[in-house]
């Protein structure tokens, strides 16, 4: 098959990855990351623009400085440029899937805890060979 498809909202839901890559082309890249109650994805600027939609959880998404209250249902877009962070406040995981235009991150990234994150930018490998 060429593209992908996955039902997204089961996917985000049953994630226990801190983050998991599930799919690169050469000009995006879908992600689902479980950010476990206290934990946060940690201050970040990208020089690529980013959609994140928050499928179970609660939390707060600071944007340029500015701290917002974040919940399932919610969506956000963050520039290019934009200094970000995305915190788990409540008791929960907070369960999220992120799209990155371009890719981010390494095809097939698996980090099981935020702890076994590294840095493995996108290195131009995608899914499949279109």
């Amino acid at each position: 098959m060429k593209g992908y498809i996955v039902n997204i909202d089961q996917e985000t839901r049953s994630n226990e990855d801190y983050r998991r890559v599930l799919y690169t082309a050469k000009h995006s890249q879908l992600v689902v990351m479980n950010i476990e109650s206290g934990d946060e994805i940690g201050e970040e600027v990208h020089e690529l623009d980013q959609f994140i939609r928050f499928e179970e959880g609660e939390g707060t998404a600071v944007l340029g400085g500015e701290a917002y209250k974040i919940q399932a249902d919610d969506a956000l877009v963050i520039p290019a440029g934009l200094k970000h962070n995305v915190i788990n406040s409540g008791d929960a995981p907070l369960k999220l899937y992120s799209v990155y235009s371009p890719p981010e991150h390494k095809d097939a990234t698996i980090h099981a805890r935020k702890s076994d994150e590294v840095e493995e930018h996108f290195d131009g490998v995608t899914t499949e060979t279109l």
